[in-house]
């Protein structure tokens, strides 16, 4: 034990005594790699030291995307040595002749070195054998159009040939200001044979959507990669390793694998601009474009505050979702009604090596009186990039007779004649006779007609000052006001509820209406949002809400929760002015 510590004080004492300058070596592990390969620097300096070597002439040809480092002492035949190694793996920036330079190391240089990046990735690519032996892995880009149309969908193939295992792989295409880029779907994996040799293809589809026109110059894809290495590095100094370890240390820290940096050609693109013959507001380069639509209901009565929604089926490839115009922009109407959109559902889908882009959208359609209205055409215009012709999509004009309101039995209405008696009923009608009273007669009728208007005038007077005679803080009889209906109550609520459990959204809003009409004569609600404020109960306003939208925008709406509803208060609420339609469709302007 006391031996070894003696041999371990001698080691850290001659250490300390060794020259601080030293002779730098440097090797390559090769001189001559493929495109986008790694090559592994080692920088040797004989003797302890604690500074690091000047890699910044290294930048101009090369990145370091590896680096380790470590020392050894030795003795050998009771002499003292020792060397510290850095060892780095260069990246080269270009292919070609390369030139590593001298590097400086404690103000010693190392010696300069010659790296050959070959460029047979691409003879490779074009199946020319002649050219060289094949890299192992490479990258191809393939454009399905060099010279669309401004923002017109491009689609790209970029593929990846290697015939070794990739670690920690990453495929990058840049998008920038001239160019967006889009990735699209799920990889695919093939294999394929090129110049002898089995190749895994991995491939992976991008659409580009250029923004301007003119000539457009995007990086290529780039391939980031780990790849198993079994080169064997060594340099001239690495005999002192071999009785410890057997092999070079460092070899093992960075070789298990390597790095590798593969791009791709650069991608060019002559774009065309928008044709001075293309009209319409919104510009659409697609292949195909596609505008459908539907009416609820599409047929019978329309009243008057009852909404009616048109369902726009927009589909375009080419195009995503979110190039696709919103076509209650371009709808018009004409006087006496007013558009609700709904919000949208967009949605691109990937075809091949297209994409189709699709927009869902409902509008709530609305006529504030009663009359006959004509919705305009609606007219769409897109640009067919296969045919370089503009193209049009008509949705045809549509009228509409839209009755009166119907917010319950009208107030006024003279009550239907009571049923005569029988003897009436069956008796045929006579002719009018005129029979003269006798003389004596009409003085005994004057004379009671006389005494019956003094009676009622006596009986005027005394009423007046009975009045006259009450206290002063006794209010006066108020006429009555008018009484709920109840059978009409009892009709509109169960209409209401048949309307919830047929799930009817247009039917509960109007037969509700009705209801609270039958409960609050004088002063009814002016929508559903107003009644939800009388009724006073929270639970109910996300329910009356949910219908109203329902009756504007469309869509499936549940009754069930409404058949809760068993009563309306009918006390009439103090009167105070609501404005019209209060409430009613929200976010109408």
């Amino acid at each position: 034990m006391k031996q070894a510590m003696r041999i371990l004080m001698s080691v850290l004492f001659f250490g300390l005594s060794l020259p601080a300058a030293a002779a730098i070596s440097a090797w390559l592990s090769h001189d001559q790699i493929g495109p986008g390969e790694t090559a592994q620097l080692t920088l040797q300096h004989d003797g302890q030291t604690d500074s690091q070597p000047d890699l910044s002439p290294l930048k101009q040809d090369f990145e370091i995307v590896g680096r380790s480092s470590g020392s050894n002492i030795q003795i050998i035949n009771g002499k003292m040595s020792a060397q510290v190694q850095i060892s780095l793996m260069l990246l080269p920036k270009h292919n070609g002749k390369l030139q590593i330079p001298a590097l400086q190391w404690d103000g010693q240089p190392s010696p300069p070195l010659a790296l050959t990046v070959s460029n047979n990735g691409a003879a490779s690519q074009q199946g020319n054998a002649a050219a060289g032996k094949a890299s192992h892995v490479f990258v191809s880009a393939t454009l399905e159009q060099k010279q669309p149309y401004v923002q017109a969908a491009v689609p790209l193939t970029v593929r990846i040939y290697t015939d070794q295992p990739l670690y920690q792989a990453s495929l990058d295409l840049q998008s920038g200001n001239d160019v967006l880029v889009q990735q699209q779907g799920q990889d695919r994996q093939t294999s394929e044979t090129r110049n002898g040799r089995n190749y895994q293809v991995i491939e992976r589809r991008y659409l580009l959507f250029p923004q301007r026109s003119g000539k457009i110059e995007l990086a290529g894809p780039v391939l980031s990669a780990q790849v198993q290495d079994t080169r064997s590095d060594s340099g001239p100094n690495d005999q002192f390793f071999s009785n410890v370890f057997g092999r070079n240390p460092f070899a093992g820290m960075l070789n298990a694998t390597k790095p590798i940096r593969i791009q791709g050609d650069p991608l060019v693109l002559n774009v065309r601009p928008r044709p001075d013959s293309a009209q319409g507001h919104d510009w659409l380069p697609a292949q195909k474009v596609t505008l459908e639509e539907t009416w609820q209901p599409d047929k019978g009565q329309i009243h008057a505050g009852d909404p009616i929604t048109r369902h726009l089926h927009l589909s375009a490839e080419g195009l995503t979702a979110a190039q696709l115009p919103d076509l209650s922009q371009i709808m018009q109407l004409p006087p006496g009604m007013r558009a609700y959109p709904d919000q949208p559902k967009l949605s691109s889908n990937a075809q091949g090596n297209n994409v189709i882009g699709t927009r869902d959208q409902d509008i709530a359609v609305i006529a504030t009186n009663a009359g006959h209205f004509e919705i305009p055409a609606l007219h769409l215009f897109w640009w067919d990039t296969a045919q370089n012709v503009q193209r049009e999509i008509v949705l045809p004009a549509r009228t509409l007779d839209v009755l009166p309101g119907t917010g319950g039995v009208a107030v006024g209405t003279a009550p239907p004649p009571q049923d005569a008696g029988p003897a009436e009923a069956l008796s045929p009608p006579s002719a009018p006779q005129h029979i003269e009273p006798p003389a004596n007669d009409r003085w005994k009728w004057l004379s009671l007609a006389l005494a019956l208007l003094w009676l009622g005038t006596l009986a005027t007077w005394w009423r007046s000052s009975r009045r006259n005679a009450a206290p002063a803080g006794k209010a006066t009889t108020q006429p009555a006001a008018p009484v709920p209906s109840a059978p009409r109550i009892a009709e509109a609520r169960k209409a209401f509820w048949q309307a919830c459990r047929d799930n009817n959204a247009q039917a509960a809003r109007r037969h509700l209406l009705d209801w609270a009409l039958a409960s609050w004569p004088t002063s009814p609600p002016a929508g559903l949002k107003a009644l939800g404020e009388r009724l006073g109960d929270a639970a109910y306003k996300p329910l009356l809400n949910q219908l109203d939208r329902a009756c504007y925008a469309g869509g499936e709406w549940q009754g069930k929760a409404l058949l809760e509803l068993k009563t309306l208060d009918t006390r009439e609420p103090v009167a105070k002015k609501e404005p019209a339609l209060a409430g009613l469709y929200p976010g109408a302007v």
